[in-house]
């Protein structure tokens, strides 16, 4: 069985999880999902990151341990992500056993690429990252994410050997067409490590919340080092489940991550002689209403708000369908409000209301009709998720929901008898169906909805063939989509 391996970057707990976060596990969970329905075997990852410096600072703002902080708000990211129907397959926590072990065992296993060393400079606390003077001086010593005036840390440290791997790096760039996307990224981190690398300082001193540091009782390991290494421990790093699973097919990221990923983990990797992830993707940020998402702007909206405002499809539709995955977005309340009613309910719930009315409480038998199943191209929409475009995707399978609404209104079927009406009524309880199956990974629930109703089976891609629809009763139920006033 073929495999397929997907990550998502874990979330600093440092806050509560926003719309922001829940854009890249939505995507996630539907790649995942697509995988699945396709028979294969398939691993999806995500989680939250629980050291460093600004986790030990937010624990003390707000009065709690650091283990009490992280605890209580890696929960909340896990009850978010369970409201909006995130299928994951491990959700890891830094602070596990099992990470912490593995963190050491991989230091220790590229012992030869650390030495010991002195470090002065720029820090954000908000990033976990050092600033060279020409990148802190081109933002006027400001983070250009947080907005905040950088730190000046002098410490003792360990590096590890960045700089050796540059050429390794650019080699395993060339040879690996999708090992970064999209291209326009690959440009980026390609010039940029084509300028130089530093040595990375992987210690830090001044502060006791991490994991120890195995070379160096005084010392903890560097959060990013840490982090970066929870993608081998999800899949039980080293053991048969991880050679089964690894590489990772794909990892999720967003921009602001895309060197740590796409430089400093393989670098590591390559170090520790383990192969790097076949593609790193680099996806843009999610605004609300055209503002980086921001505790200070006070419009981190919770995605278990808004499922529990308009239900969980509603959220991973909108954002599904308004973002070009990889390029920024934008979020906004009532743009999610118009696509509900114009889309959701107008197009795909009328659909199914109509045509379980005009059955009258079971599909009848007849043959699909060729003159509207040949609208759809499956091809066409397999294309586009497995090259990571599923706004395209999804907007192909409406193309197709549209002409399906259409066929209802030129054939009027409530005016024919006997063949003519039951080929007309078998075929549309049959598009109902392809269409159900390829809009499981995106709308799961109101999927399963259609298929209880309609008593279709569980959704795979190789019953997407028309002329297998069942002659069965069709359920009562409640309408798919109300309308939002």
């Amino acid at each position: 069985m073929k495999k397929f391996y997907i990550t998502t970057a874990i979330d600093y707990v440092n806050a509560n999880p926003h719309i922001g976060h829940a854009y890249q596990k939505i995507i996630a969970d539907v790649l995942a999902r697509w995988h699945k329905m396709q028979g294969e075997d398939v691993f999806f990852a995500t989680g939250t990151d629980e050291h460093g410096l600004k986790i030990s600072r937010s624990a003390s703002e707000a009065k709690l341990s650091e283990k009490e902080f992280v605890s209580k708000i890696s929960s909340n990211f896990k009850d978010a992500w369970k409201k909006l129907d995130i299928d994951y397959d491990r959700f890891i926590r830094t602070t596990d056993s099992d990470h912490e072990k593995a963190v050491q065992k991989f230091i220790e296993i590229i012992n030869k690429d650390i030495y010991k060393g002195f470090y002065e400079g720029l820090y954000c606390v908000g990033c976990e990252a050092f600033f060279s003077e020409s990148e802190a001086k081109s933002e006027n010593y400001t983070c250009p994410i947080h907005k905040k005036k950088l730190e000046r840390i002098k410490e003792e440290t360990y590096f590890f050997k960045l700089s050796k791997y540059q050429k390794q790096l650019l080699d395993f760039y060339k040879k690996n067409p999708k090992c970064i996307m999209p291209e326009s990224r690959k440009k980026e981190i390609i010039s940029r490590v084509k300028e130089g690398l530093s040595d990375l300082s992987i210690t830090r001193t001044t502060f006791s919340w991490g994991i120890p540091f195995p070379l160096d009782k005084k010392h903890v390991t560097y959060v990013w080092f840490d982090a970066l290494i929870n993608y081998l421990t999800s899949v039980k790093w080293p053991s048969k489940e991880y050679e089964k699973y690894w590489p990772a097919d794909i990892h999720l990221l967003g921009k602001d991550n895309s060197w740590f990923h796409c430089v400093i983990w393989p670098a590591m990797l390559i170090s520790a002689g383990i192969n790097p992830a076949k593609t790193v993707f680099v996806h843009g940020f999610l605004t609300v209403n055209n503002q980086k998402i921001s505790k200070s702007l006070g419009n981190s909206i919770s995605p278990a708000f808004l499922v529990d405002k308009y239900s969980a499809d509603a959220l991973r539709y909108f954002i599904l369908r308004n973002v070009s995955f990889g390029e920024d977005g934008n979020f906004s309340e009532n743009s999610l409000k118009e696509r509900y009613n114009a889309e959701l309910a107008n197009k795909l719930g009328n659909l199914v209301s109509r045509v379980v009315g005009l059955c009258k409480g079971s599909i009848p038998k007849g043959n699909s009709d060729s003159s509207i199943t040949s609208e759809l191209n499956l091809s066409e929409i397999e294309n586009y998720l497995n090259n990571y475009a599923p706004d395209r995707a999804l907007e192909k399978i409406f193309e197709f929901i549209d002409k399906c609404n259409e066929y209802v209104q030129q054939k009027q079927p409530w005016k024919l008898e006997g063949d003519e009406k039951n080929n007309i009524l078998y075929t549309l309880a049959d598009c109902i169906r392809i269409i159900s199956i390829l809009l499981w990974p995106f709308i799961p629930s109101s999927s399963e909805k259609i298929n209880n109703q309609f008593d279709f089976p569980k959704p795979y891609i190789k019953n997407a063939i028309f002329g297998l629809a069942k002659s069965t009763k069709i359920k009562k139920a409640d309408i798919l989509f109300k309308k939002i006033e």
